[in-house]
């Protein structure tokens, strides 16, 4: 029976079902499509971690930082740009690590 997917997958998962004897389609994406699906697909891990049991986060995380990864790659950006940038960030506003929850401003 066929099941249908139209999302972005990890590059084996194509070897690792054929290995199963499975037939599929596949499609390539060009760059923009591709950058649109990473973004799907961020949102999907993002879902996913929050709904993680406490011993499948790590899986979860590892899961946000290869998308990030790839994002990354797509923008044509360099990580120690977007840690420097997330540095300044942290200085001009914070981080979250002092767990502050905003209720109301008048």
């Amino acid at each position: 029976m066929r099941k249908y997917f139209n999302k972005l997958v990890r590059d084996r998962i194509p070897e690792i079902i054929q290995a199963e004897g499975r037939t599929f389609q596949l499609e390539t994406l060009d760059n923009g499509a591709y950058l649109a699906a990473l973004m799907q697909k961020l949102i999907e891990e993002a879902e996913e971690l929050a709904a993680a049991s406490p011993e499948k986060r790590k899986e979860e995380l590892a899961d946000i930082l290869e998308v990030l990864d790839a994002i990354v790659v797509t923008l044509d950006y360099d990580r120690v740009e977007i840690l420097a940038e997330q540095r300044r960030r942290r200085a001009e506003r914070g981080s979250f690590f002092e767990r502050i929850k905003l209720l109301w401003v008048e």
